[in-house]
């Protein structure tokens, strides 16, 4: 097939290690299902998510070649078994590596718009955390305003750092004409962070959630992640235990934490393109760490083959209503019938993304901080 997306020039074929084919996967596995691009490019047409690996590390600071960490996700998601024929899936490859990294950047960020633009869902294999700022680009190009949500130990908001892994958020949260309408940060660990960084991102009607606060009310994060288009996984979120080739730090996420998440991110209905960041395969032990990544994309699936039986809230019989006032407000909720996810109504008539918790403050006669937050932004 003749690549009619203008992509292949920017793209390296998956390695023939991993082809059903070659590599003798199982009838029910991803491997033996999944479309690759091997000689000629796939066909796309019906593919819900494709997959692109792009290893480059050198905004970490690593100069060397990354291509095995890609290459070692793959193996294991392919070797996962497919439980969700409803969704078809593509592998266009790894971008290829620019003489610079700005180059790279531009590459990734045209093979992420391309692939988006034909309403795909693009699951990007990093390469170091400020691949996230080409993942923005995809968008910005296009002029499209989105909302992002990063899970990530640290808040790379450093003006005066040297490597771009440090300092990316700047420019994508600051940098002007911005298309960010509202950005969410889940999972920092407090003493990797100034408290000015958070007073910063606060003024800015930004939203921040500690790791503990998550792991105590994970079930929180779904609104927080429903309404993103963008979604950036840092493996730092994740304990070292959890995650052999994350060194940053003792604490963090669990592996099923992790997981939860993104079925959170696969059940969205705007979430469209989602980047797994920061595996260093060499710190890797017995690959456990790439799968753990594999199965956090096997839920990101799962959400999104749940995420597609959800009407549309214009189908006012699929929703349970509840009419309230609260601080002399009158406002209506909506649970979902069939997932049990909540919506809440503004006072513009307008319906956002919230959780049980939500509906219990606000029949107690108290003001749900993500309404107020939501009424700050406008």
């Amino acid at each position: 097939m003749s690549d009619q997306l203008g992509i292949a020039d920017f793209l390296s074929p998956v390695n023939k290690a991993f082809l059903s084919q070659d590599a003798g996967y199982k009838e029910g596995q991803i491997g033996y299902s999944i479309a690759t691009y091997e000689e000629y490019m796939p066909e796309l047409e019906d593919a819900s998510f494709v997959l692109v690996g792009c290893p480059e590390h050198r905004g970490a600071g690593i100069e060397q070649q990354q291509e095995e960490a890609p290459d070692a996700i793959r193996r294991q998601f392919y070797s996962l078994y497919y439980w969700h024929a409803d969704l078809k899936l593509a592998d266009v490859g790894n971008v290829r590596m620019g003489a610079s990294i700005t180059d790279t950047y531009a590459a990734l960020r045209t093979v992420v718009q391309a692939l988006s633009a034909e309403g795909k869902t693009v699951i990007i294999l990093g390469g170091s955390h400020d691949l996230t700022l080409a993942q923005y680009q995809s968008y910005a190009s296009t002029r499209q305003l989105i909302e992002a949500t990063c899970v990530d130990a640290l808040i790379d908001l450093h003006p005066d750092a040297i490597l771009p892994v440090e300092h990316f958020l700047m420019e994508m949260l600051t940098g002007m004409p911005n298309y960010l309408k509202h950005y969410n940060h889940i999972a920092f660990q407090s003493y990797y962070v100034h408290p000015t960084v958070l007073e910063t991102l606060d003024k800015l009607r930004f939203d921040c959630y500690r790791v503990g606060n998550v792991k105590e009310a994970l079930d929180e994060m779904e609104p927080v992640i429903r309404n993103s288009h963008l979604f950036s996984f840092d493996m730092s979120a994740l304990s070292n235990a959890h995650s052999p080739a994350s060194t940053i730090s003792p604490n963090g996420l669990t592996g099923e934490e992790a997981c939860t998440l993104f079925r959170y991110a696969g059940m969205s209905p705007t979430v469209n393109t989602v980047g797994v960041y920061g595996y260093d395969p060499r710190l890797d032990r017995q690959e456990l760490t790439a799968k753990q990544i594999a199965q956090q994309l096997w839920y990101l699936l799962d959400g999104r083959s749940r995420g597609k039986r959800e009407a549309s809230l214009t189908e006012k019989d699929s929703f349970n209503e509840y009419y309230m006032a609260f601080a002399e407000v009158e406002t209506v909720f909506l649970q979902s019938k069939k997932t049990g996810r909540w919506w809440m109504q503004l006072p513009d008539k307008k319906f956002i993304a919230c959780s049980y918790k939500d509906y219990l403050l606000a029949s107690s006669n108290e003001i749900p901080e993500r309404w107020l937050r939501a009424q700050e932004r406008g």
